[in-house]
C-alpha cells in the first residue's frame, strides 16, 4: 500500500491538472481571456483554489498551457497553406480555416491579436506565423492570384473584424465564418472575376427576406 501511494498521488495531480486545463480552455473560448477569473476556472474544474494555484501560480501560466493545442492547430493551418504548391490556394485556405477556428474560440483570438507583445507570451508564435504569411502572400502575388496592393495589415484587419463572429449563434457560426472568409478572399483576388460565395447563413432572417423581396428574388 505504501509503495503504491506516490503513484496514486501523481495520478490524482495529473487528473486535476487535466480538468483545470479543460475548464480553462472552455471558459477562455466562451468568454475570452480577460474576463475569466481563476476562481471561475477552479469551480468549473471542481478543484479548490489552493489546488489550482499550486499548479498554476499565475493566470498567464495557465493561459500558456490551455492554448498550447490551439497554437499547434493554428501553426498547422499556416504550415499546410505554405506547403500548397499553389500559393494563392494555400493563402485562401489559411484565411478560411483560421477564420473558422477563431469563430469558435474567442480566447485564442484575444491571445493571438493581443496588443502588448512585450508581455504576451504568444508574441514569438504570432511573429513566426506572420513571417510565414508574409512570405506566402508574396508568392501568391507573384503567381498572379493575390492583388498587388495587398499588405499584411489587410489580413490582420480581416482577423480583427472576424472576432465578432464568436458572438454569432453556435448553430450558424461555422457557416458565417466561411461566408465571411469567402468575402475577404474575393476582395483580395487579383482578377476581376468573383468566385461564387458560400450560401449565406440566416443570421437575421427578417432582414434577409426583406432584402430578397426588394431585389425581386424568391423569398
Amino acid at each position: 500500500m505504501i509503495d503504491r501511494l506516490p503513484q496514486k498521488l501523481r495520478a490524482d495531480a495529473q487528473d486535476n491538472r487535466d480538468r483545470v486545463i479543460e475548464a480553462a480552455r472552455a471558459l477562455f473560448s466562451e468568454r475570452g481571456i480577460g474576463v475569466v477569473t481563476m476562481r471561475e476556472i477552479a469551480r468549473r474544474a471542481e478543484v479548490g483554489p489552493a489546488t489550482l494555484y499550486r499548479r498554476f501560480p499565475t493566470k498567464q501560466l495557465l493561459v500558456d498551457d490551455a492554448f498550447a493545442d490551439e497554437l499547434r492547430r493554428c501553426r498547422g493551418i499556416v504550415d499546410d497553406g505554405c506547403a500548397d504548391p499553389d500559393p494563392w490556394r494555400g493563402f485562401c485556405s489559411v484565411i478560411e480555416r483560421i477564420t473558422v477556428l477563431n469563430s469558435h474560440n474567442q480566447g485564442f483570438v484575444d491571445a493571438f491579436m493581443a496588443a502588448s507583445p512585450e508581455v504576451d507570451t504568444f508574441a514569438a508564435h504570432r511573429a513566426a506565423l506572420l513571417r510565414m504569411l508574409v512570405e506566402l502572400a508574396g508568392r501568391a502575388q507573384a503567381a498572379g492570384g493575390l492583388r498587388r496592393d495587398f499588405v499584411i495589415d489587410d489580413l490582420i484587419l480581416v482577423l480583427l473584424t472576424g472576432r465578432g463572429l464568436a458572438a454569432a449563434p453556435p448553430s450558424v457560426r461555422a457557416a458565417a465564418a466561411r461566408r465571411f472568409a469567402a468575402l475577404a478572399i474575393d476582395a483580395f483576388r487579383a482578377s476581376g472575376d468573383s468566385a461564387e460565395l458560400p450560401r449565406a447563413p440566416r443570421l437575421v432572417p427578417g432582414v434577409v427576406r426583406t432584402t430578397r423581396r426588394a431585389a425581386g428574388q424568391v423569398p
